[in-house]
């Protein structure tokens, strides 16, 4: 370009370029090919129709709307001035150094510590603590650091250091939450079942190395399987109902350990506030020879351990938690002592003790409950009486205040044997019974009204007491040959129940009659133990010394339901239903209080 052409002006226009739309994407809720496009699209009309007419229209009339909010009021709080703090501590390579070669240094003698002490001088190591430690600075200064600022530990209290943290009582109640974190991965599985929630199981990433070590255990399992004896159900069972449909019993675990192996379970009851703390009590005989019981507390969070163990020095024979004061646990032992344990103490000794009591029982206390009584008109005061039956003959309330007491509720009279006399026979003078007392083995209280109850005896009778009145005995039946070792009211149909007896036989009574209204025989042995189910009116569960069994009365009256052995190794001696679950517990004579899972029972009826 020219000079000339430079200096020219030249025009310059600006404009904007038309926007181009790469992509426009219409926001739509509905899609334009859907049936009720068109309704949506018609609407859409006339709402900006609607709007539009609204400007000029008067038809509508804007208003101002206001919203009231509430007084705010104003607060002081005063609190103390906080008080803060600083602390430092400076640790040298020297300090470690000193603490290693502690150890090693051989303490003086005392003569010679005699005579350093007299010459001022001091021991290697003391002389270290003692000097002044300075460290350099930019500015060539010194921090001197006192004595007292080094720490140094003796060898003495080096020593003591680790009795003192095996004995502290943060490393046992540490080791107690350890143990039960180990329980809870161990038995998982069966705890997620008894709590009726679905198992977690977690997924597994194996290499190709570890297969073939796993489908050989897998094999060993299947074969030990094959080895195991599995419970089987009675014939009848079989031949009725199909295997999906037939109930069934499960094992889950045992409570069991080393301290109760060769005891005898005796007695079992469930805490009334804590569902998952279990009282069992456990009695030994080897010999005629009477030795030392156990009263264990087992919780759910550990069944290898109890969580108490309260030794006896002789066997115990009943147990049972109170309501009122759910810590409290009263033992009844096989001398006819009566103890009140705490579980909220870790101590082996009693809280309140019989053995002082001038009305103490002289035979075995087979039975104890914690019953409540003086219910208000709303329900609202209850009192608990303590009620024991024994061998003595002697039904007892307890007492408790600064010690342990009782009163005789009632005492069971011995009852004379009426024989048939034959043609001819002279009249024989009637020997005189050694105990004008019969032996009491069980009671149970009416579930409504508590001051009626159910004695069984040693001669085979049961009586219907009245704990208030003048009549204490309201009826007598006779039904049993031998000794009635349970009874048990049903909860849903309260004027029946049932009772076990040494003669093989379980039977059915109602209230208003003195003669059973059914009889269930099925082995020949002793039935020690029978519960109702606590959700139906016609299943009950009963323990002999061969097997437990599952009788509806719905299905059969002829035959249980389920029979199930026991153990080859023991008894089974006491059972109990599980409150928070659908298990059954099982105590035999070894010590070992299985947890059985119940498949397939009746539906709750009443």
């Amino acid at each position: 370009l020219t000079e000339a052409e430079l200096e020219q002006r030249v025009d310059v226009y600006l404009s904007e370029t038309d926007t181009l739309w790469m992509l426009d994407l219409p926001t739509a809720v509905v899609s334009t090919e859907a049936e009720e496009a068109g309704r949506v699209l018609e609407r859409n009309k006339i709402y900006e129709e609607i709007c539009n007419a609204r400007v000029d229209s008067d038809n509508f009339e804007e208003k101002m709307v206001q919203t009231i909010s509430g007084a705010v009021k104003t607060k002081e709080v005063q609190c103390e001035t906080i008080a803060v703090a600083d602390k430092g501590m400076m640790v040298t390579c020297w300090d470690f150094d000193n603490s290693l070669n502690a150890s090693e240094t051989e303490p003086a003698g005392t003569e010679e510590a005699t005579d350093t002490a007299e010459k001022g001088s001091k021991s290697p190591t003391t002389e270290e603590h003692a000097q002044a430690v300075a460290v350099p600075s930019a500015r060539a200064s010194s921090i001197i650091i006192p004595e007292g600022a080094v720490p140094a530990r003796s060898h003495e209290e080096r020593q003591c250091h680790p009795e003192a943290i095996l004995t502290s009582e943060n490393l046992k109640q540490d080791l107690v939450v350890m143990e039960r974190i180990l329980m809870e991965n161990i038995f998982q599985p069966k705890f997620a079942v008894y709590r009726q929630i679905p198992v977690l199981i977690e997924p597994v990433v194996n290499s190709d190395t570890d297969v073939d070590d796993e489908e050989e255990e897998e094999e060993e399992k299947k074969d030990e399987k094959k080895e195991e004896k599995p419970f089987k159900p009675s014939a009848w069972l079989v031949l009725n109902q199909s295997p999906a449909e037939a109930p069934g019993l499960e094992q889950l675990w045992s409570y069991g350990c080393d301290l109760t192996s060769g005891h005898s379970v005796s007695s079992m009851a469930w805490n009334k506030v804590n569902p998952d703390l279990l009282a069992v009590g456990y009695r030994e005989f080897v010999s005629r020879e009477q030795k030392g019981g156990l009263a264990c507390c087992w919780s759910l969070k550990n069944p290898m351990w109890p969580e108490r163990i309260f030794r006896c020095e002789h066997g115990v024979t009943a147990v049972d938690f109170s309501l009122a004061s759910p810590n409290l646990l009263a033992v009844g032992m096989a001398n006819g002592r009566v103890a009140i344990y705490d579980v909220r103490s870790r101590e082996d000794t009693a809280l309140l003790d019989s053995r002082a009591s001038l009305n103490k029982h002289t035979g075995p206390v087979w039975q104890l409950r914690w019953v409540e009584q003086d219910r208000g008109a709303a329900g609202g005061d209850r009192k608990e009486r303590l009620m024991c039956i024994s061998g003595d003959g002697r039904v007892t309330q307890w007492f408790i205040q600064q010690r342990l007491d009782c009163f005789d509720l009632m005492t069971i009279k011995r009852t004379r044997s009426e024989k048939k006399k034959l043609p001819r026979e002279k009249e024989r003078k009637s020997e005189a019974p050694i105990s004008q007392q019969a032996a009491g083995m069980c009671f149970d209280f009416h579930p409504e009204d508590t001051d009626i109850f159910l004695a069984g005896t040693e001669e085979g009778h049961i009586l219907c007491c009245s704990c208030s009145g003048k009549e204490q005995i309201l009826g007598t039946y006779k039904g049993h040959k031998g000794p009635v070792y349970k009874v048990a009211w049903n909860h849903s149909s309260t004027d029946m129940f049932l009772s076990c007896s040494a003669d093989w036989s379980i039977l059915l009574w109602h209230r208003d009659s003195q003669t059973p209204l059914l009889t269930f025989t099925s082995v020949t042995a002793s039935v020690h133990d029978i519960k109702w189910a606590p959700k139906s009116a016609f299943v009950f569960i009963a323990a002999n010394e061969r097997r437990v069994e599952i009788w509806d009365l719905s299905v059969s009256i002829f035959n249980p339901v389920l029979s199930c052995a026991a153990s080859p190794e023991g008894n089974l001696t006491s059972i109990l239903f599980a409150r928070n679950a659908e298990c059954l517990l099982l105590g035999d004579s070894c010590g070992q209080v299985g947890v059985w899972q119940l498949h397939n029972l009746a539906a709750p009826s009443t």
